[in-house]
């Protein structure tokens, strides 16, 4: 006797069986779990003794049982078949499915599992008759596998019934075949086109990538080097423009966490709220607008790094957050008193001075000391000048390339200007200077009308004649001067010059910055450690040259 419900029609039975098993086939599961599930529910449903769901391995080309019931793990690893082979190689090859009465009978069954099922209900009768039906699982016009029940025979009408029903839960499972195809070739796109870009991130950011062969960059490099394979926090200081997140990138991609997230965020961006709810996420309902579960960056970055921008700018609230994380390793979500674990390397940048946010009371002192681990000042482009002609020319070739331009001449008194112009924006003007020349151009030639007029203008300046106020013209008097008064000191007079007009000018820029070395190497452009040097060298430890109101370099502050 059938186990369908009491009453029930046959067609609404297999209504109710279709019903089901397209909703287990709907389930977010693996692909053998929900075929398992599925296959299960046909067997109870009409009364199988086994049943299988079968389908091409492309690796080896052989057809192998995914799913089955009825069959020990042993007996699901036999049955494998050569497309062609035996009942069920034959329905894949032909595409046409095999209902078979009595398996006794056919000579092209083969019985690979090594005995045949009788009743559930009546094992004990081996009189019983089993029959077997076999039919493909297409994809398209091609076929990916079959599926098959082994159940006893009744009458050759219910045989036909079940082989139709079989029909349409095999038209089921091509479906659900053909979605998880299309969704692993997806995947399996994107996981290529995902670690195509992770190399070429990486080649980008080798530190034989990083133009700059000046001695304040080869020093910014050797640090980098040296704390790249660490997980020490990293502050990167420098001005609007210098290069942080290039840096921050380079050490990311040279780090063991190269093949984990990095994620950038600037603080400087969004509002205290919006950028906690970015930072460490939040649950439903904690703030009007929060309609969802959101997890933060720290939780997204977990195994990776985290670019923290413009961090002097952080709401005190957050920098007690930021320090827990950098403490504890771990955070609550906004409105959350879940604790979240994470593991992160945190890179942070600023371009002001937090020891001086610090004294002012907006930047805390502990978060401080904690960021400051690893400290990489990132030089100003006018203090290194030497590598402007590198950089002009790597812009170049970027730009000629990406907008299909050829300009690859530029004059001396271009370049000239180019180098001599203070970049108070830094790489990213120079940057933006070239790519607006060789969008502008019209031929190979980089001329001054293709610069920006605030250049444009400087050049000018400084092509003054001798009786402006120009450095030229400056420089042409003071020239002038010491040759017409200092003729009897011959043979001494370049060093006489030089020495005192460096003793002089250190002085002013020393008085100028209230005695902070660090803000008079950046307003003169030289490095800090060639303003210490000088210091000594000119003798400036009594007198800076300027006067009664010089600082004294032992007063001057570090």
């Amino acid at each position: 006797m059938r186990k369908y419900y009491a009453g029930m029609p046959r067609i609404d039975q297999q209504i109710d069986i279709i019903e089901e098993i397209t909703q287990i086939l709907g389930d977010n599961l693996e692909l053998n779990e929900v075929f398992q599930r599925a296959v299960s529910l046909l067997s109870r449903r009409l009364e199988i003794a086994r049943a299988a769901l079968v389908l091409l391995d492309r690796a080896s080309g052989q057809l192998r049982t995914v799913a089955a019931v009825g069959l020990t793990p042993a007996e699901q690893q036999r049955a494998r078949y050569d497309v062609g082979e035996g009942v069920t190689g034959a329905v894949h090859a032909t595409g046409e499915a095999a209902i078979i009465p009595d398996v006794t009978q056919h000579p092209d069954f083969l019985n690979r599992i090594g005995s045949t099922p009788g009743t559930p209900d009546a094992s004990a009768d081996e009189s019983s008759v089993t029959s077997f039906i076999c039919v493909p699982v297409r994809d398209g016009d091609g076929r990916v596998g079959t599926v098959s029940i082994h159940k006893p025979f009744t009458d050759d009408d219910t045989l036909a019934a079940d082989a139709r029903m079989l029909k349409i839960v095999a038209g089921l499972f091509s479906q659900t075949v053909r979605i998880h195809h299309l969704v692993q070739m997806e995947k399996d796109q994107w996981l290529e086109e995902n670690e195509r870009l992770r190399d070429s991130l990486r080649t980008r950011y080798k530190f034989d990538n990083i133009i700059g062969s000046s001695p304040v960059m080869l020093d910014v490099l050797n640090t980098i080097g040296q704390v790249a394979s660490s997980r020490a926090t990293v502050l990167l200081l420098g001005e609007t423009g210098c290069g942080k997140e290039m840096i921050a990138k380079a050490i990311h991609y040279n780090s063991p966490r190269k093949d984990k997230t990095m994620i950038r965020i600037n603080c400087g961006a969004l509002s205290p709220q919006l950028l906690e709810s970015e930072l460490f996420g939040h649950v439903k309902g904690s703030f009007t607008g929060a309609i969802k579960d959101k997890i933060g960056r720290f939780e997204a970055a977990d195994g990776g790094t985290i670019f923290l921008d413009e961090v002097g700018t952080l709401d005190p609230q957050l920098q007690v957050k930021l320090l827990r994380v950098l403490q504890e390793r771990e955070f609550e979500r906004v409105g959350d008193h879940h604790t979240v674990k994470t593991d992160v390397r945190v890179i942070a940048a600023t371009n002001l001075e937090l020891e001086d946010e610090v004294r002012k009371g907006s930047f805390r002192e502990d978060l401080y000391y904690r960021l400051n681990v690893v400290t990489i000042h990132l030089p100003p482009l006018r203090t290194r000048r030497e590598d402007i002609p590198r950089l002009i020319d790597h812009f170049l070739d970027r730009y000629n390339r990406e907008n299909q331009r050829s300009v690859s001449r530029i004059s001396r008194d271009v370049l000239n200007t180019l180098l001599r112009y203070p970049w108070p924006g830094n790489v990213r003007e120079l940057e933006n200077a070239v790519e607006r020349a060789v969008v502008l151009s019209t031929g190979a030639e980089f001329v001054e009308e293709l610069l920006p007029l605030q250049i444009r203008m400087f050049a000018q300046q400084t092509r003054g004649d001798s009786g402006d106020g120009s450095i030229d013209g400056l420089a042409s008097r003071l020239a002038s001067h010491a040759v017409q008064r200092l003729q009897a000191y011959e043979g001494e007079i370049y060093a006489m010059v030089v020495g005192e007009v460096e003793r002089h000018l250190i002085g002013e820029a020393l008085r100028h910055n209230a005695g902070v070395k660090v803000r008079a190497a950046d307003f003169l452009g030289i490095n800090r450690n060639t303003l210490n040097k000088k210091v000594k060298e000119l003798g400036l430890s009594g007198d800076t040259g300027g006067g009664p109101d010089a600082v004294a370099p032992d007063t001057c502050k570090v």
